[in-house]
């Protein structure tokens, strides 16, 4: 009998596949920009041969959208890690601080979901808990498209806010904080594999967002991982099939980061000068008040238009960052 051929394994030819499909965009795009590129290059040495600014000028509009696509794939070839092409899961939580740290958390899902618009990606809330007066408690993200998580994974930490507070009628100054937490979206392949006697799996009525339909049945889904603690829900979707499909999604990223974090330490340990591990530590600030200036603090990067940043601009603290990662 013949040994099955590398194309006859349906999860292999998959993964094989879609890796073409990436390797033929990454062509297209490069041949794109040497289009635009000759064609920049004719129109410049026209304007030149006849003092024709016009032509001139369309040489310079062509370049900026050359400079903006140069500079996008420069970034996306930064991308190395194994998971990084992955869709991303994006968790928001508020740190102490009531009101105030749940409206900063708020302004950050504002944030990546205007980057996420900005770039193409698309945005399903798997979770969502509002705030008591204002803001959110929590809030959890899938994003869906190409390289999500290799550019998302940036935003993993914690981000401090200093403002004068909107809630505060002396008009104070505060510092709030919120967590974010970055987990890859996970291939069949890549899954870890949950015993059906593993999990404890509770319904209960819907408390967010979603109309009368939720709040009549029981379709928000909350499910235990029993050997590890971790517990996952999920309450956005209308149907009890549909969290449950959801929480399932969540629960493989937190399992995967669990062992993901059990190897760290595992290498840690056997570490004599243990370096300081990034998880939880403070990663950017965002200061509104006495002056304008985002800072990450990983890379030194600063950016003193704090609101471009609150609406999405985003790319050069991902940059940013990317660089520092391959430099180290």
């Amino acid at each position: 009998m013949a040994q099955a051929g590398f194309w006859d394994d349906p999860e292999q030819a998959q993964k094989a596949n879609q890796k073409i499909k990436r390797l033929s965009r990454l062509i297209e795009r490069w041949q794109e920009i040497q289009n635009l590129s000759e064609d920049a290059k004719v129109l410049l040495e026209l304007g030149l041969e006849e003092d024709d600014e016009s032509l001139a000028g369309e040489a310079a509009d062509l370049l900026k959208v050359l400079t903006g696509k140069t500079s996008s794939l420069e970034l996306e070839q930064l991308l190395s890690g194994p998971y990084d092409a992955n869709g991303a899961i994006v968790s928001i939580h508020p740190g102490a601080g009531g009101t105030e740290s749940q409206d900063w958390a708020e302004m950050l899902l504002r944030m990546y979901t205007r980057w996420t618009e900005a770039n193409g990606y698309t945005v399903q809330m798997l979770d969502f808990l509002p705030g008591d007066e204002a803001g959110i408690k929590s809030v959890t993200l899938l994003v869906e498209g190409e390289n999500a998580y290799g550019y998302l994974k940036s935003e993993r930490g914690v981000h401090r806010l200093v403002r004068i507070s909107p809630f505060d009628a002396s008009g104070r100054r505060h510092t709030s904080f919120a967590s974010v937490n970055v987990l890859p979206e996970l291939e069949a392949d890549d899954q870890i594999q949950i015993a059906p006697e593993e999990l404890k799996i509770d319904t209960y009525r819907s408390g967010g967002a979603g109309g009368q339909h939720v709040n009549k049945t029981e379709s928000a889904v909350r499910i235990t991982h029993l050997p590890t603690g971790i517990v996952v829900q999920c309450q956005n979707e209308r149907s009890q099939h549909s969290n449950k499909e959801a929480a399932m999604k969540i629960l493989q990223a937190r399992l995967f980061e669990h062992r993901q974090q059990q190897h760290q330490e595992k290498l840690d340990s056997m570490r004599q000068d243990q370096g300081e591990i990034a998880w939880g530590n403070q990663i950017r600030s965002y200061v509104f008040c006495p002056y304008t200036m985002v800072k990450d603090h990983r890379t030194g990067f600063e950016q003193g238009n704090v609101e471009a940043v609150m609406n999405g601009q985003l790319n050069p603290f991902i940059e940013a960052y990317l660089k520092a990662q391959v430099n180290s």
